[in-house]
């Protein structure tokens, strides 16, 4: 099955690491015109060196997910600069670790503002592009908390459960204008992230970091942790033309670890 991309633009978020730059630089393999959007002007400049060209034009954005208002300008301006967008990637860091009922108010309006304010932003911008292509594709890269609560993760389980139910409602909007909107739901993966939730772990179980990662490795009956580009793999195939029945679903890439169904 061939994935060709070639004159698609992708508007790819949090894509200066893990999973984000891995779906960047897929979606570049595949022919697509990349916009990365992050707020290390200098890390965006370095991923930008690294894409794949082919005849293509990549393109970065500098915006802070805490500020909407200033990513819903400059992402407007860069969309009328280039004129196209065809697949948006939301992807934003999780909320820090902890129980729920330890959370502050503080801690849930941050996360709500960066995760699904910020993908409303993002989908308003996006989706008159699309509905003119008639081809768009939303993919948000979320967690398997989705479908069933980490514990340790209060504000993220209850935040990431809001941006779900946000993307099978818009899913079912926009189906009409050929524009799809999936969710892919990573499991343990190797990313910074990963790296904060073994520590505060091990911290409470009074382990070493090491212990714990093999602990966790054993979660999933796969018995590792994923690649980036192994979550990549499957937002880039819901990118795809090959995917262009397939909308309103959460795809869990977690190595069977969730239990669910």
């Amino acid at each position: 099955m061939k994935l060709n991309l070639k004159n698609k633009y992708a508007l790819v978020c949090g894509s200066t690491q893990g999973i984000g730059k891995a779906t960047a630089k897929l979606l570049a393999e595949e022919g697509a015109n990349i916009t990365l959007v992050a707020r290390n002007e200098e890390k965006l400049q370095e991923v930008l060196a690294e894409l794949p060209t082919n005849g293509q034009q990549h393109y970065y954005v500098v915006a802070d997910f805490s500020n909407p208002t200033e990513l819903q300008q400059k992402i407007a301006e860069h969309l009328k600069k280039i004129g196209q967008c065809h697949i948006l990637i939301n992807n934003t860091g999780g909320p820090p670790s902890g129980a729920v009922l330890n959370a502050s108010l503080d801690e849930f309006e941050i996360a709500f503002t960066s995760h699904l304010k910020c993908n409303q932003v993002l989908a308003q911008a996006v989706i008159p592009y699309m509905k003119e292509a008639s081809y768009g594709r939303i993919v948000n890269i979320i967690s398997t908390s989705v479908k069933e609560p980490i514990e340790g993760l209060g504000v993220s389980n209850t935040i990431r459960g809001a941006v779900g139910n946000w993307s099978k409602t818009l899913a079912a909007e926009v189906a009409k204008f050929n524009i799809t909107v999936n969710n892919v739901l990573p499991g343990f993966t190797k990313t910074e992230r990963l790296m904060e939730i073994i520590k505060v772990k091990a911290e409470k179980e009074h382990t070493s970091v090491e212990e714990m990662a093999e602990m966790m490795k054993n979660y999933a009956p796969i018995e590792r942790f994923a690649e980036p580009q192994e979550v990549a793999n499957a937002i880039v195939f819901l990118a795809s033309e090959a995917a262009s029945y397939i909308t309103g679903i959460n795809v869990p890439v977690d190595g069977g670890r969730t239990k669910s169904l």
